[in-house]
């Protein structure tokens, strides 16, 4: 699967500090399996390759991921020096809320570098994500020091300095540091209650493996640890991206995929078909019923993304699947030797002065059009049979009977 099959949307939400944080949706345009969020590295954006990538790569696996910026960060708004390892953990919460309001709660949650320490510490706080992903996470905020080595004299005296990280300067505050001042994660990872792996380069240079054994160490069953051979810390290379989300979306299965694509869905009642807004895309809905799930859409020049049947074509497809089924129910039944069916169905709006077989003489109707291919040894007198047959199909029935749909509000 590749890129085309997902989309990118931009969306904005309110962080920690009530400022306007921005972020990236991306999605599947088929079935959303579940929900993802990412957190990316420290002073990065959520277009650093590691999220933009990982991102879009789980998404073309059926996974949508909410990337974002951090308060005063990439697009996002607010003064990073008023930011801090608190912050950063509150504005996850954020989006975490931002996507359970909008779409759907994660459930799963990713951290890279920072981002990885951030989201250890945010996960017991979503209780609806079930498994936690870190990317060269570091075990304790207070790793941050390491970048800050050269200017924590002047901080400390000063009570902020500029600092140049990664090629750009950032200002830092005293209360950066008071923050981070000794935080470990060994609590937050014994008690988050959620399955966690965690990714790793041996040789990593910015953030040492050992991070990564007491990390794991910390961690409850189920855990699992995967080497990420000779990748550099952000993910640079593409393929070590992909191998990432790869192995992640694998692993995450087993935690959130109840049937398969559909993910975790309330059971439903024999007989009862639910359709709910996916949120994915603007029209894109999802069809459940009994232990299946369909996807419905419309196409992009109608505002969908053209991801699945619209609503009429599974009205035809409804109509045909009951046709040829009661015509291969009937030949069965009379031991007739039909040995293939096929149905072609249309609709279209006609003018009713144009229809010759219509009762109704004046304004639009709906026509149908149900062309049924039969092939085997049939004569004549068996496949006008069958035509007549066609017409007694329960939904044809349904469809062309006096009908009434109540319809409430029910929630």
């Amino acid at each position: 699967m590749t890129d085309t099959a997902t989309q990118t949307q931009k969306v904005t939400f309110k962080g920690a500090l009530g400022e306007e944080l921005a972020a990236r949706l991306d999605s599947p345009k088929g079935p959303v399996r579940a929900y993802a969020l990412f957190a990316h590295c420290f002073t990065c954006s959520k277009d650093v390759f590691a999220a933009s990538r990982v991102s879009k790569a789980l998404a073309a696996r059926g996974i949508a991921v909410l990337r974002f910026d951090f308060t005063g960060l990439g697009a996002s708004d607010g003064d990073f020096a008023n930011t801090n390892f608190t912050s950063n953990v509150q504005d996850l919460i954020a989006a975490a809320d931002f996507l359970r309001e909008e779409y759907e709660a994660p459930a799963l949650l990713i951290g890279h570098s920072l981002g990885g320490a951030a989201v250890l510490a945010a996960a017991r706080r979503v209780p609806e994500a079930r498994a936690v992903a870190t990317i060269s996470a570091p075990y304790s905020a207070e790793h941050v020091k390491a970048h800050l080595r050269d200017s924590l004299d002047e901080i400390e005296s000063a009570g902020e300095a500029e600092v140049l990280l990664a090629g750009r300067s950032f200002r830092i505050r005293k209360q950066f540091l008071d923050d981070i001042e000794g935080r470990t994660l060994a609590g937050e990872i014994a008690h988050m209650n959620k399955a966690l792996i965690v990714f790793h380069a041996p040789l990593d240079e910015i953030v040492s493996i050992d991070n990564a054994t007491e990390i794991f160490a910390a961690a409850k069953h189920p855990k699992s640890f995967v080497s990420l051979d000779d990748a550099d810390h952000l993910l640079s290379r593409r393929k070590d991206a992909v191998y990432v989300a790869d192995v992640l979306s694998a692993w995450a299965s087993r935690f959130i995929d109840d049937k398969g694509h559909e993910g975790a869905m309330e059971p439903l009642e024999d007989g009862v078909v639910r359709v709910e807004e996916t949120r994915a895309g603007k029209l894109q809905q999802r069809i459940a019923m009994r232990d299946h799930v369909l996807t419905a859409d419309e196409p992009e020049d109608l505002g969908g993304m053209d991801s699945g049947p619209t609503p009429y074509d599974l009205l035809l497809a409804a109509l045909g699947a009951c046709t040829s089924m009661t015509l291969r129910m009937y030949a069965d039944r009379k031991k007739w030797p039909l040995e293939r069916v096929r149905v072609d169905l249309t609709h279209k709006r006609v003018h009713a002065e144009d229809c010759a077989d219509c009762e109704t003489e004046t304004g639009m109707i709906e026509v149908l059009t149900r062309d049924i291919t039969v092939t085997g040894d049939l004569d004549e007198a068996q496949r006008e049979k069958l035509l007549e047959i066609a017409d007694k199909c329960p939904v044809h029935r349904t469809i062309t009977h006096e009908m009434h749909i109540p319809t409430k509000i029910v929630g």
